[in-house]
């Protein structure tokens, strides 16, 4: 726990998003996480078939979406455990800190990366420290230019970064975060890299994630390029499936003219910040794991009418 002086960002979504009760929270946050090994070893002879399963590409970040766990916390979790499982794998131990661009939901203008002036945010389980030599480089680097920049205001209600905390803390306990929103301009892919060039400056090894979901779809979005009905909920599958090729190529300055002419993702410069990151940190390839929309993620459990949905994706990086 933080001590009494340091400054906690405290939940907005907690209850809402994800489990409010400690014990649920970590409970079902262990479980989307830890569910890639299951099946990865499923495919595998008997044996050592976990380790033999996730051998392969150390990944050094990736995509999240951060809707309600309900809809994408499965996703979120695959993510996560497939990175840590390929850590694992290498014989390397908890990254030192895990960036968390985050697409920004507030409407307020921001003309750079937006940090929190906090410490620490407080999760239902277990508080996530925030990695503040490496905050404090990026705002030394952003002073002249104002890349960088502390706006709490863009962090109070904001759920992007909040909804994957858990997730982390789950894969790695006490891991330390770095909270980062960045709107979708021309310079998001230049925050990612200097994100790199900072953490890396400060000794640590890093995993870098981007919150996003993808393409709003529907009546309720006030998005319906192609009717409403089930043609309308394929045509948005391929509208996130051309984002999602553009990732696969690692095409980092294509992210963000893509997404302001087509719609296809909430945080365009979350996912160009850490494809920029990642690349400058020795990264060649993104795999997608999972593409789906609430709609189908929803099936099972709360099933919906073919009217609006919200793609996703579990992508990583190496």
């Amino acid at each position: 726990m933080a001590s009494p002086e340091t400054s906690v960002r405290q939940p907005a979504v907690a209850g809402l998003f994800y489990p409010a009760d400690a014990e649920h929270c970590m409970s079902l946050a262990r479980s989307y996480v830890t569910a890639v090994l299951g099946r990865l070893s499923e495919t595998e002879s008997p044996g050592d078939a976990r380790a033999a399963a996730i051998t392969g590409p150390r990944y050094r970040g990736g995509i999240v979406p951060h809707a309600g766990w309900v809809c994408s916390g499965a996703i979120a979790g695959q993510t996560i455990g497939t990175i840590a499982a390929s850590l694992a794998a290498a014989g390397e131990r908890s990254p030192d800190v895990v960036v968390v661009f985050g697409a920004i939901h507030t409407p307020l203008p921001a003309v750079g990366a937006v940090l929190s002036s906090h410490d620490a945010w407080h999760e239902p389980a277990a508080d996530s420290p925030v990695a503040t030599e490496a905050k404090a480089r990026l705002l030394e680097a952003g002073r002249t230019d104002g890349s960088f920049a502390v706006d709490d205001r863009f962090h109070h209600r904001e759920h992007a970064v909040e909804v994957e905390l858990p997730l982390i803390q789950a894969a790695w306990p006490g891991v330390s975060t770095l909270p980062v929103e960045v709107p979708a301009i021309d310079v998001a892919a230049d925050i990612g890299r200097a994100t790199a060039r900072q953490v890396e400056a400060a000794g640590l090894r890093a995993v870098y994630l981007a919150s996003s979901d993808l393409t709003h779809y529907g009546p309720s979005y006030r998005f319906v390029p192609a009717g409403v009905g089930p043609q309308g909920l394929a045509w948005a599958k391929d509208n996130d499936r051309r984002l999602l090729e553009l990732v696969a190529g690692m095409r980092v300055d294509a992210i963000v003219p893509e997404v302001h002419e087509r719609l296809n993702a909430c945080g365009g410069g979350a996912i160009a910040a850490m494809l920029a990151a990642c690349r400058d940190s020795g990264a060649t390839a993104a795999t997608v794991l999972r593409h789906a929309n609430s709609f189908e993620t929803l099936a099972d459990t709360h099933p919906q009418p073919p009217v609006d949905a919200v793609g996703y994706a579990a992508v990583v990086v190496s």
